[in-house]
């Protein structure tokens, strides 16, 4: 059995992405919006209905605090349990993430408004 209570050998990548979005607190609804895009889209990957891009695989490596290796193949170290400090700072870290992704979304949808007139 894997650290994370599902054998390695079974686990799929939407398996370990769950497994990392619970582990980091984060809602499917809050990692959707952290990475720009819907809240299918995230569900399906989820339910490994489809999988992400490559650019995307290394932002949810990032956003879930997971080797993009353990997220890909279930090799190497998953999720970690963390004391008070390193939880809030890492909560802080992927607040802002989360604001700067949907900052540039609104810049994006704002640049195309201006370009379109």
């Amino acid at each position: 059995m894997g650290e994370q209570g599902f054998g390695e050998d079974k686990a799929t990548l939407g398996d370990r992405l769950t497994a990392a979005r619970e582990s980091a607190g984060l809602s499917v609804e809050d990692l959707a919006a952290g990475l720009g895009v819907r809240l299918e889209t995230m569900q399906g990957w989820e339910a490994d209905q489809a999988e992400p891009r490559a650019v995307l695989l290394g932002r949810l490596s990032g956003m879930l605090g997971v080797p993009l290796v353990w997220l890909l193949t279930g090799q190497g170290q998953g999720p970690q349990a963390e004391d008070g400090s390193a939880h809030a700072t890492r909560n802080e870290l992927r607040e802002l993430r989360r604001l700067l992704a949907e900052a540039a979304s609104r810049v994006d949808r704002l640049e195309e408004l201006l370009a379109n007139g």
